[in-house]
């Protein structure tokens, strides 16, 4: 299910994760040549991509929220 980007923080890895509008959490790593996301680099690259749908795994399968 596709829902869109609202904020972003840092997990205990300092890797960036996003935060959808469902209140699911999903990893947003730059980690080529596998996953080119360089948006994610910068704060100005992360605020160009709010509003962005993501496919939410965890929706389709009824998880419950990250959070609230």
């Amino acid at each position: 299910m596709q829902q869109p980007i609202v904020g972003y923080h840092t997990d205990e890895e300092d890797h960036w994760v996003a935060e959808l509008a469902c209140g699911h959490n999903q990893h947003v790593r730059h980690n080529p040549p596998w996953t080119s996301r360089v948006w994610v680099t910068t704060p100005e690259g992360r605020a160009s991509q709010l509003g962005t749908p993501l496919n939410c795994i965890k929706c389709d399968t009824n998880e419950p929220r990250d959070w609230n």
